[in-house]
């Protein structure tokens, strides 16, 4: 009975290291690649979400590919992560990896809640703005409780400060620095610090004692 226990386990570590990698490949890629669908669409100036508004042509791709796919596998990471945490961990750390794979949710939740192109104050679109600020207060949340509890842990520390770290510097790009550049840059840069705090976190989740 050991043995297809083992293997299951092995073989989900070795999916935990790289599903965020995976997600932020798909995230990126479809990013690059479908923004010439839109005349004038810029990077630095415009949301990304804007690639995905409906009824633009091939917006359920994009979202598919942006959104939903990487927010279903960064939260394969989360929910390994709250799985694994050692038992030293305290009960903000537990609290914390489930708001993480909240957040996770949160993020796939925006592909399945777009914009809508030809109303961007409308419900649709307020929809999808909800999950968005679901997506980056739920890490911020999670993050700094993750950190709180893990002190302490033996061989966790590293994620703990990637987690305190990045809890602090996402909502400072969402919330401040489309102040000081431009919303698009912004934006993206609060992406690709979770996608960074998630990377991280699916190995250390990988190179976890099995249970």
């Amino acid at each position: 009975m050991k043995a297809p226990f083992s293997l299951a386990s092995r073989l989900a570590s070795r999916v935990s290291r790289y599903a965020a990698v995976v997600a932020a490949l798909l995230f990126t890629g479809s990013a690059l690649l479908m923004a010439d669908r839109i005349e004038g669409y810029s990077h630095v100036l415009h949301p990304l979400a804007m690639l995905g508004a409906k009824p633009l042509p091939g917006a359920d791709l994009f979202n598919l590919l942006a959104f939903v796919l990487p927010g279903v596998l960064v939260a394969w990471v989360a929910w390994r992560l709250r799985t694994m945490l050692p038992a030293a961990a305290r009960w903000p750390a537990r609290i914390g990896a489930q708001l993480l794979l909240l957040s996770a949710l949160a993020f796939a939740l925006q592909g399945v809640l777009p914009l809508d192109a030809g109303d961007l104050d409308g419900v649709r679109s307020s929809r999808h703005a909800a999950a968005w600020m679901v997506w980056w207060i739920a890490f911020a949340t999670g993050g700094l409780l993750l950190a709180r509890g893990l002190r302490g842990a033996g061989g966790w520390q590293a994620i703990a400060s990637t987690s305190l770290l990045a809890a602090v510097l996402v909502p400072l790009c969402a919330l401040v620095l489309p102040n000081l550049l431009p919303a698009g840059i912004a934006q993206r840069l609060a992406f690709a610090l979770w996608f960074v705090w998630a990377i991280h976190a699916g190995l250390a989740v990988s190179r976890a004692p099995q249970p």
